[in-house]
């Protein structure tokens, strides 16, 4: 879906949650295969019963691919990814698990490198069904401003 937004279109404190998405145990046995991550965490169930979480556990960098993917509902020309910052992982992913994301704008300010653009700060939280934080990062995007505010 598009949604054309300028920079001047976002607000603070503004959020959306996306749908949900239940991580299996087969993505994790692919994103293994994609990654070349074949750490016992993820993939040894009877180490695991040794370890601290007792069981085998989601990537995190499948957690962010997944709890990302999920927030790609909207495309708007006037805006890219500058980056992620800030990416964590504070509670581990099961398969079992599901999981779906809030994006809230944190900020937004100009870009003095790029007069024509803003950046603006999406908080991104990943939670799962008990509503625990799985993830967290910020993502930046730089969004076009309007003709009249170049």
């Amino acid at each position: 879906m598009e949604k054309e937004q300028y920079f001047e279109d976002y607000a603070v404190g503004d959020s959306r949650t996306t749908f949900a998405r239940t991580i299996t145990e087969a993505d994790i046995v692919f994103h293994a295969g994609h990654s070349g991550d074949f750490f016992p965490h993820h993939m040894d169930a009877e180490f695991c019963k040794t370890q601290p979480f007792g069981q085998r556990v989601a990537h995190g960098t499948m957690t962010f691919a997944i709890g990302i993917g999920l927030t790609a509902t909207q495309i708007n020309p006037r805006a890219f990814t500058y980056g992620y910052e800030r990416l964590r992982f504070p509670t581990p992913v099961y398969a079992g698990d599901t999981i779906r994301t809030t994006v809230s704008i944190g900020s937004k300010t100009d870009d003095p490198k790029r007069p024509g653009y803003g950046k603006v700060v999406e908080v991104c939280e990943t939670r799962k069904q008990d509503g625990t934080t799985v993830m967290y990062c910020e993502h930046v995007l730089l969004v076009e401003k309007r003709e009249d505010d170049k």
